[in-house]
């Protein structure tokens, strides 16, 4: 889709929008609806009258699977993950013949390098002073957050030694009309590329940050890549086309050209501020910290703009199913990494980093720990702090078969593996910021050599005949 108006006509076509023309208030009114209708599976939402505000706010437009697989116009995100193997199995040709079946995929993935145009809607309106931040429904979600805050931004900066993009989502608490908080946690890459401009330098760190973009792009942003790789080339192949990004007006950054509103400005490299309390994903409130300060040199817009916003919180919320996407479409990498990986699940009630399940082809002893440990070594899967490995027949999507499966084949004390390493800067549990402890729980069948002294028993199955037998006279019994 080319920009979120085309996204708002799907969701209408589908039936998945619903239109509020009641005035509602930014102030904790939004949220409240927002967290009823998510929880009861109900659709995206467009408030058309916000008090004190001629933006309309839209909200959980990611909010079911239906929805996100909308956003990336596929059926489910198994069709992207479907692509991205068949070119994570591309092999370095032998022959001339070999070179020819690998020309349509390199000739796709050169059409989907970002393109830079000179014009853009995103700048139809330029404003340098008098209301910035004060022109948008920056919504307060609960109670006690420190103030209003930008939930769902596409903070765009460079890395200042490769001059590569990096496009992260960082909420933003805003302080005044010109500023907000940065919150790029420590692990982040914005933060990476902060830490990278203040080595080198003192001063001002240029940032851009685009609320409103096509729904690919808002979902990259939040995509876990490896550093260094371009979250608008993501953006690029999840359309299947090339990416329209437009140079900002006063910093060197360049932001999606379809984009709702843009924040262009610094970071001072020098200047920390307070910023939280915030109810976050964990559905507690995050501590005051002290994050860098965003000040705005500039903002453009479309001429009549819509305020991109979601709310997290107790899941199951919008973020929920955008992890889901996440936990779908890169599968085959994390297959890539370890081959023997049948398929993951992160279960909503995890918020991303408490839990992970995980389904293996087990080959030999004690092959459970080598996959845990090598789960907690790549890129974000280091912050889970649960990890429970079964068997490859295992449903590990299913709760019920999941929950049996972890009850009943684990002996505490043979099965448990515990670690010391970095938890997510959100975890309120750990004994401190950023470092706690991880458990690994081996719930596969056990063989000799992994400490059982008797056999593993037989499970319980029923005769075949007997069930093709009930299955074919089930009408028979009156059901």
């Amino acid at each position: 889709m080319k920009n979120l108006s085309e996204f708002i006509s799907s969701l209408k076509k589908a039936g998945e929008l619903k239109e509020i023309n009641a005035e509602v208030d930014p102030t904790l009114e939004i949220t409240e609806i927002c967290d009823r209708v998510v929880k009861n599976n109900g659709p995206a939402l467009l408030f058309n009258k916000v008090k004190g505000y001629s933006i309309p706010v839209l909200i959980n437009a990611f909010g079911s699977k239906k929805r996100t697989s909308l956003a990336l116009e596929v059926n489910h995100p198994n069709e992207i993950a479907d692509r991205i193997d068949s070119f994570l199995g591309v092999k370095s040709p032998d022959s001339f013949f070999d070179k020819l079946k690998l020309l349509p995929k390199l000739k796709e993935l050169a059409h989907l390098a970002p393109k830079i145009v000179k014009s853009a809607p995103c700048q139809e309106v330029q404003l340098k002073e008098g209301p910035l931040l004060d022109r948008l429904p920056v919504l307060k979600c609960w109670p006690e957050d420190g103030g209003p805050f930008v939930t769902l931004p596409l903070v765009v900066t460079k890395d200042p030694e490769t001059g590569i993009r990096n496009i992260g989502m960082y909420r933003m608490q805003v302080f005044d009309n010109q500023s907000t908080g940065m919150h790029w946690q420590i692990h982040k890459d914005g933060a990476e590329n902060y830490r990278k401009e203040k080595k080198n330098q003192s001063g001002r760190m240029e940032v851009a940050v685009a609320i409103g973009a096509d729904p690919a792009t808002v979902y990259a942003s939040t995509a876990p890549l490896p550093y260094g790789v371009d979250e608008y080339v993501l953006s690029s192949f999840l359309r299947s086309k090339p990416l329209e990004l437009v140079k900002c007006k006063t910093v060197d950054l360049e932001v999606p050209a379809e984009s709702e509103i843009v924040l262009e400005g610094y970071v001072d490299l020098d200047e920390l501020s307070e910023e939280g309390p915030f109810g976050d994903h964990t559905a507690f409130y995050t501590p005051i910290r002290k994050f860098p300060v965003f000040h705005l040199t500039m903002m453009t817009m479309k001429r009549n703009p819509i305020y991109m916003a979601t709310v997290v919180g107790k899941p199951p919320m919008e973020d929920c199913f955008m992890g889901w996407a996440t936990e779908r479409i890169f599968l085959p990498m994390l297959k890539k990494q370890l081959p023997e990986v049948c398929n993951i699940h992160l279960p909503f009630e995890g918020v991303f980093h408490n839990c992970i399940l995980v389904s293996i082809r087990k080959s030999f002893p004690y092959h459970a720990r080598k996959v845990m440990q090598g789960i907690w070594g790549l890129g974000q899967m280091m912050f889970s702090k649960c990890i429970i490995i079964y068997d490859e027949d295992i449903d590990i999507e299913n709760p019920q078969e999941a929950a049996f499966r972890a009850f009943s084949n684990v002996d505490p004390k043979r099965d448990a593996v515990f670690s010391d390493g970095p938890v997510d800067q959100l975890d309120h549990a750990a004994p401190q910021d950023l470092f706690g402890s991880k458990i690994g729980i081996d719930a596969t069948r056990k063989m000799p050599e992994e400490g059982m002294k008797r056999d593993w028993p037989r499970e319980i199955k029923m005769d075949e005949n007997v069930v093709r037998k009930v299955t074919e006279r089930w009408k028979e019994y009156g059901f």
